[in-house]
């Protein structure tokens, strides 16, 4: 059974730092690229970050850029997104997704971050 399960959310003080964790089951996350989302309710799931295959380059939206660093560690199936530099209006629900084509599109079950004083 294909899952993906997103831990690492918190409260945290605006300037503080948290690392979320997206840890895939059931497929061979190396395979696929890995993708951070968010979204705040009444709004659109955001596209944060996104991470191919092998050595590819990471892509950021421009309000995270020099803020937040994608990674994946492949031997433990785990994605991980960085987030330093937190701001009021990163607060949102962070989902991991991962894309294995014909065989599906999948998403986690969101982990919560929230950044206030």
């Amino acid at each position: 059974q294909v899952q993906l399960v997103e831990s690492g959310g918190g409260l945290v003080q605006p300037g503080g730092s948290l690392r979320l964790s997206c840890v895939a089951s059931g497929f061979t996350l190396n395979w696929y690229g890995v993708a951070w989302f968010r979204q705040v309710p009444g709004k659109e799931r955001e596209g944060v970050s996104c991470i191919p295959t092998g050595d590819g380059t990471a892509h950021y939206v421009d309000s995270v850029k020099g803020r937040f660093t994608i990674s994946r560690d492949d031997a433990a199936d785990t994605a991980y997104l960085q987030m330093n530099d937190l701001k009021p209006e990163d607060t949102a629900t962070y989902y991991c997704n991962a894309d294995l084509g014909v065989l599906g599109d999948y998403w986690g079950q969101g982990t919560q971050v929230t950044v206030s004083s």
